[in-house]
């Protein structure tokens, strides 16, 4: 699978969302962007969102972006535009994607410059890979996956679409992590095990059986 970032020019990208994990998206495509050198990949026009908080405003306007508008002017915009999702929930991100994806815009995926991508490894579009976040071999990221800071994802794994690897989190080899499953910062997942959809994995937690779909577990072992 292919990201934009082969482009001879730089690429309209719309964020969705004016969270923290909006912003940390716009640090990343400012990371890809630096290292492309005199010429850029990705071309910000800015950030959409239905219901902004003042405070993340504020935010996005120290970075020197800006809001466009509610979700809906996404439909404004011309067919080569990629868009972000900037929405960490794995399950709202699942929902805002359904929402926007009669608009025909393909999604952006990316990857920080200091995140490893390894060898025999695939991604659906929409990937977003934090600086230190590290996938081996044979992998398989499904779309809207997001891999945070420092995450570890090991051999021969499968991450189905919008699933989330959050901070210092290790998946081990031979997993699979199910649709808008999340797995909390420093959590671990041993081996062959699988976390089911929509399920959450707390922070720090040790996973050594499976996770059922939707479930919440906690603790060492996780339970």
């Amino acid at each position: 699978m292919t990201t934009a970032e082969a482009t001879t020019r730089p690429s309209d990208l719309v964020i969705v969302g004016t969270g923290g994990m909006a912003r940390e998206i716009f640090g990343i495509v400012r990371a890809i962007n630096a290292r492309g050198g005199e010429s850029s990949f990705w071309h910000v026009l800015g950030f959409v969102d239905d219901h902004p908080v003042d405070s993340n405003l504020k935010l996005v306007h120290r970075l020197g972006a800006r809001l466009l508008g509610p979700i809906r002017l996404l439909a404004e915009l011309p067919s080569d535009t990629y868009i972000a999702l900037g929405v960490g929930d794995p399950r709202r991100r699942r929902r805002t994607d359904e929402a926007i994806r009669g608009y025909g815009l393909a999604a952006a995926s990316l990857v920080h410059p200091n995140a490893e991508i390894g060898a025999d490894c695939v991604f659906a579009e929409g990937l977003v890979a934090a600086g230190g976040a590290r996938v081996t071999t044979n992998v398989v990221l499904g779309r809207h996956v997001h891999l945070n800071q420092n995450c570890a994802v090991g051999h021969d794994n499968r991450l189905d679409d919008f699933v989330s690897v959050n901070p210092l989190a290790a998946i081990s080899g031979y997993c699979r992590l199910e649709e808008a499953a999340m797995v909390g910062s420093a959590a671990v997942v041993l081996p062959k095990l699988t976390v089911g959809s929509g399920a959450v994995v707390g922070a720090a937690a040790c996973v050594t059986r499976d996770v059922p779909p939707g479930a919440v577990v906690k603790g060492v072992p996780a339970r």
